[in-house]
């Protein structure tokens, strides 16, 4: 081999390190990750909203109250799954989207929590409580309030991830020269208490 191809060989191995220590390939890997998370939490919101339409079932034979709470919880799921306010991955990192995004879900959350609320004084409204499905309902909830957490919780890991390694030299010299990143948003509760599920127990 030739002086001028080793020479060739050592500059785009030194090239080639220092796009990588720049953080050309962390950069999209870590936004890539936080888009997958982003995609996760998306997915819960949605399972919990296909659950309502269960809760229109049970609460049918009941009393006026119930119905009301049932209006709350059907005209919010309406507000949480409509086009308006749902997000793409690539709106992540516009605060306003994502907060119109968190605010309608914890208007939902908000919601469910009547059902809780409403069945606290269970002898008050034992037809409901006879209502075998009911029970079923609630539980299926309750397990997707949990699994909606868990999903926040990975989303943001992954936007905190992402966030320090645009941030952190050498990689924020890709992030800004190559990609132009920008900070994506963590999910946030909008209003105190909105991050805790709504308490659905019997």
């Amino acid at each position: 081999m030739s002086v001028s191809h080793y020479s060739r060989a050592a500059f785009v191995a030194v090239a080639a390190a220092s796009l990588a220590g720049c953080g050309v390939n962390t950069v999209p890997t870590a936004e890539e990750n936080a888009k997958a998370k982003w995609g996760d939490v998306q997915a819960a919101f949605q399972e919990r909203a296909n659950l309502i339409p269960n809760l229109a079932e049970v609460v049918k034979a009941s009393g006026e109250q119930e119905k009301a709470i049932l209006t709350g919880v059907v005209e919010a799921r309406a507000k949480a799954t409509s086009p308006q306010i749902q997000i793409s991955a690539d709106d992540l990192t516009d605060p306003a989207k994502v907060a119109a995004f968190q605010a309608a879900q914890n208007q939902l959350s908000q919601s469910l929590g009547g059902l809780g609320r409403l069945m606290a004084n269970v002898e008050a409204y034992p037809e409901l409580k006879s209502i075998a499905n009911y029970s079923t309902f609630m539980s299926q909830l309750e397990g997707q309030e949990n699994r909606i957490r868990i999903a926040i919780r990975d989303y943001n890991g992954a936007v905190q991830n992402y966030n320090t390694t645009i941030r952190t030299f050498p990689s924020a010299i890709g992030a800004k020269v190559i990609y132009g990143a920008k900070p994506m948003v963590p999910y946030q509760a909008v209003s105190p208490g909105a991050e805790v599920a709504p308490k659905v127990d019997l």
